[in-house]
């Protein structure tokens, strides 16, 4: 196995989507006329806090936004992952995404997704990209049904570097040698972890910061 790896941020960095449009899939694909309705004027509802949360605190916009899962069965769940990958995630997805990957792979790294997502619906993506790994949030089941609380620690901000960290030692990777991608200045522990981070599709902040610390840009179409 590869000495090093390539650790992907998913959400603005390989596809154009974020974790509320998966929920809001997930919630227009399950369940009754009536719990459908009821949790997707839920999501609607609920968009100016999120942007409010995930602008302010990455950590607090995870808890607070995953307790909308809450009382959904694991198995229909990871079925309809399947199918948002296929309506959702695909046609979102960067042209040069594939591109990026094997462009990682040929430099002898293997492939791991580090993000705030869930697992099950990284799967169906992380298989597409021909990835290794996948580092996410997982969330707790109760009795086959998803409780709303997702297993620290929330992967996110700093974490994602502890994660990542984590990772190389079990691994046996040498972290000064990995590569590291993502978009957001949220993300910033994530990428000074490692010895070669990039910015990808930089919002301001990072964008001034990859500047200031002479970090490749990569602006995907």
């Amino acid at each position: 196995m590869p000495a090093k790896a390539a650790f992907f941020d998913v959400d603005g960095t390989l596809v154009r989507t974020n974790i509320v449009h998966v929920y809001a899939y997930y919630a227009m694909n399950r369940g009754s006329l009536r719990g459908i309705a009821g949790r997707t004027l839920g999501t609607a509802l609920g968009l100016p806090v999120f942007g409010i949360l995930d602008a302010v605190n990455r950590k607090a916009f995870n808890e607070f936004f995953y307790r909308y899962y809450s009382g959904l069965s694991e198995d229909r769940l990871v079925t309809i992952a399947e199918d948002m990958f296929e309506d959702v995630l695909k046609p979102a997805l960067y042209e040069q995404t594939q591109d990026l990957i094997d462009e990682a792979r040929r430099a002898g790294c293997r492939i791991v997704l580090v993000t705030g997502a869930l697992d099950f619906t990284m799967r169906p993506l992380a298989r597409h990209l021909g990835c290794d790994d996948v580092i996410a949030n997982k969330m707790q089941f109760v009795g086959g049904k998803a409780t709303g609380k997702v297993i620290p620690p929330i992967i996110e901000g700093a974490n994602k570097a502890n994660a990542i960290r984590a990772y190389c030692e079990k691994e046996g990777l040498a972290l000064n040698q990995c590569h590291g991608y993502s978009d957001s200045a949220s993300d910033y522990a994530m990428l000074a972890v490692v010895g070669r981070p990039t910015a990808v599709n930089p919002d301001l902040r990072l964008r001034s910061l990859a500047r200031a610390y002479n970090w490749p840009i990569l602006d995907l179409k």
